[in-house]
């Protein structure tokens, strides 16, 4: 993937993964679009980071998904990369009390992190596969190969969008669009909470890195434990979730 010269946009870039990769983007000469709820937050980017352009709507629901095509494509023509990055990670247990009696609140997580993610890849699939060149980023997690537990939602959705992410890499192989896994592991954000900062890596080497191996035009990018769990063997996957399992119930 050219890593220059791009009209960027990329879900949830107010904070975490996405605004690290929005500063990177955008250092490389890249225009960089940012959406997510909180428009506050967007805000305080674009003062911090003056040539980003903010739009504020809510992935979770369908017909702002299709609002948020529609202005960007209308806006900013020239878009050609996109990143699914906005995601939502609850820790819960399915006999908690909480957990059955408000179901709303969890399919959040399945509409943000996996319906979001494929409905926009396919509204933009067909307007990138006009460009000459393009890329689709998905951000699933090392989750998606080991499950955790404690994260069963996340874990399930991450694993649906490294699945789709596949099949989307095969359709589209025939077009100039190029797909992308990005697999991080636990990283130092907000999503994962003072819950998990006992396994954790730093932000900024991580997205560093990533950026790396972009230029070299690598299309599944892991970096530390998430890299070696991407080609984890059943028996080896089995091994870790439990150990995974065992280390977030002696801390909790």
């Amino acid at each position: 993937m050219n890593i220059t010269q791009n009209t960027i946009l990329i879900t949830g870039g107010g904070s975490g993964i996405g605004l690290a990769f929005a500063e990177r983007f955008a250092e490389a000469g890249n225009q960089v679009i940012i959406c997510g709820r909180r428009e506050n937050i967007l805000k305080k980017v674009q003062t911090q980071l003056p040539g980003i352009i903010i739009y504020t709507c809510d992935l979770g629901i369908e017909a702002e998904r299709i609002k948020l095509f529609d202005w960007v494509t209308t806006n900013f023509p020239t878009v050609n990369i996109l990143v699914n990055n906005a995601g939502i990670l609850q820790r819960f247990n399915v006999l908690d009390e909480d957990a059955r009696n408000n179901w709303n609140y969890f399919s959040k997580e399945i509409t943000v992190n996996l319906e979001a993610q494929i409905h926009l890849s396919m509204l933009f699939a067909p307007f990138f596969a006009d460009k000459k060149t393009s890329s689709i980023i998905n951000i699933t997690s090392g989750l998606a190969f080991t499950p955790l537990a404690f994260a069963p939602i996340y874990s399930a959705t991450k694993s649906a969008l490294h699945s789709f992410t596949v099949c989307l890499r095969y359709q589209l192989s025939a077009t100039p669009i190029e797909v992308i896994e990005i697999v991080p592991p636990a990283v130092d954000t907000a999503l994962n909470g003072a819950w998990l900062k006992t396994h954790i890596e730093p932000l900024d080497a991580f997205a560093d890195s990533v950026f790396e191996e972009i230029k070299k035009g690598n299309t599944e990018i892991g970096y530390s434990t998430s890299a070696e769990r991407i080609r984890m063997s059943r028996d080896k996957i089995d091994e870790y979730t439990e150990k995974m399992y065992n280390a977030m119930k002696n801390n909790s």
